[in-house]
């Protein structure tokens, strides 16, 4: 503000006012660049927070899949013990059968014309009783595979014991069948045990033979 003695009330007072504007655009200008200040803080914070945010999210998305899955397997494990808990009970079990189906088989059709009725009763009774088992194993979910003569070999459900030469059939075909097989649930409880045909012009080592003589 000018001290010139010259100068009329009135310039001394729009001198005055013009300082008065010029410290309150200074002080706007100050508060402008504080407000920014802190807009760029709360910028910041809010964005800290955002990603915090999808960070915990996905957490707790991971940690709900996870304990999903515990559960299915639990479950799938429990039910796997309720089914599969018998099945070195019925391995032995197959025996047995093993041995009604062996007895039945040693009667010839001769015999079983021949036979008194008290032994025609004893055999009824036997097959009774391997059916009863069978079907016993099937309410269990235990059920018999049973190939017939000519099938396809089938690693997963048959055991090759031996194999026949010149049968006619084609190589790996099932020409014979010594004792069933079974499977429990989806699992393969014992292996059918057969004899296949082997296939023509090989040797036992699988190398070619001529047979054109």
């Amino acid at each position: 503000m000018s001290n010139d003695p010259k100068q009329t009330d009135a310039e001394l007072q729009a001198e005055a006012d013009a300082a008065a504007d010029m410290a309150s655009l200074n002080e706007s200008e100050d508060a402008a660049e504080g407000e920014e200040d802190v807009n760029e803080a709360g910028f910041a914070v809010i964005e800290a927070l955002q990603a915090e945010n999808v960070d915990l999210r996905d957490k707790l998305l991971r940690a709900i899949a996870d304990a999903e899955n515990i559960r299915k397997r639990g479950e799938r494990e429990k039910t796997d013990a309720a089914r599969y808990a018998s099945a070195n009970f019925a391995r032995d079990m197959l025996q047995v059968g093993d041995n009604l189906r062996r007895a039945l088989e040693t009667l010839s059709e001769e015999d079983r014309a021949t036979m008194s009725d008290t032994v025609k009763s004893l055999v009824e009774g036997v097959e009774m009783t391997e059916r009863s088992m069978l079907a016993t194993f099937e309410r269990h979910g235990i059920k018999q595979v049973m190939p017939q003569t000519g099938d396809r070999f089938d690693a997963n459900l048959h055991e090759a014991m031996f194999e026949v030469p010149g049968t006619g059939q084609p190589g790996g075909s099932i020409v014979q069948v010594l004792e069933a097989g079974y499977t429990i649930g989806d699992r393969l409880l014992r292996a059918a045990r057969v004899g296949v045909a082997k296939a023509d012009g090989t040797t036992a080592n699988g190398s070619q033979v001529d047979t054109s003589a």
